[in-house]
């Protein structure tokens, strides 16, 4: 008779936290660890911390906010998926997937997470991502399937995809009808830095003034939704 050996198939999938909001990570703890097949291995509330942790944990998965204290979530993914390109990484974000889900996936993330999505939703995503799959709302599939279907070939030089991600980051407040001041509250930049960067978008946009960028990005956002 012959002796079964344990399978790798009843190892956990090891998950990261990257969330700066220690409400929400705690909630994503618990979420993870209530699932048989996952383990959360380890959390960061900013971007060196969690650097220095990823390297040293080597997870199988990392959920990464895109809105962090220290800086932004999408370099971040986008540094770690250029050190290695078959890490798995789902964006969690607050804001609407219509506005930063491409540039995540862009960013090398294999998944985008709204932070109001119930918890069967977020279970399911990290399931469908370490499976291999790509997740992102239906909604979002088609919105994305349109856009291929019924794109021209864009003009780079005067498109909101030729904004860094950075300035794509302020661009959209501004779409909100959110002032410089705290703008750069919630960037955890200066003021200055925010007026920088609105110079190069309106640059980038062919705009000439702080009025016409704000028409133009409230015009933008209407369109997207």
């Amino acid at each position: 008779m012959q002796t079964k050996h344990p399978t790798t198939a009843a190892r956990k999938a090891r998950v990261f936290l990257v969330e700066d909001h220690p409400v929400v990570c705690e909630g994503l703890k618990l979420l993870i660890g209530g699932d048989s097949n996952l383990a959360v291995c380890g959390s960061a509330f900013s971007i060196a911390e969690a650097k220095s942790r990823i390297r040293e944990l080597s997870p199988d998965m990392i959920l990464i906010d895109i809105t962090l204290g220290d800086g932004n979530g999408l370099d971040l993914i986008k540094e770690l998926h250029q050190q290695n390109p078959k890490l798995l990484m789902i964006a969690l974000s607050m804001h609407d997937e219509s506005v930063y889900a491409e540039r995540a996936l862009r960013a090398g993330a294999r998944g985008y997470i709204m932070k109001s999505e119930t918890m069967d939703t977020i279970r399911t995503a990290i399931h469908h991502v370490l499976a291999g799959e790509i997740h992102v709302s239906e909604k979002m599939v088609s919105r994305m399937l349109h856009k291929l279907a019924t794109q021209r070939v864009p003009d780079q030089a005067c498109s909101v995809n030729a904004l860094s991600d950075r300035e794509f980051q302020v661009f959209s407040q501004i779409a909100e009808g959110v002032g410089p001041t705290e703008i750069a509250r919630r960037l955890n930049v200066s003021v200055k830095t925010v007026e920088t960067h609105r110079e190069h978008i309106k640059d980038k946009l062919d705009l000439k003034s702080g009025s016409e960028l704000a028409r133009y990005a409230m015009q933008w956002q209407s369109e997207r939704r």
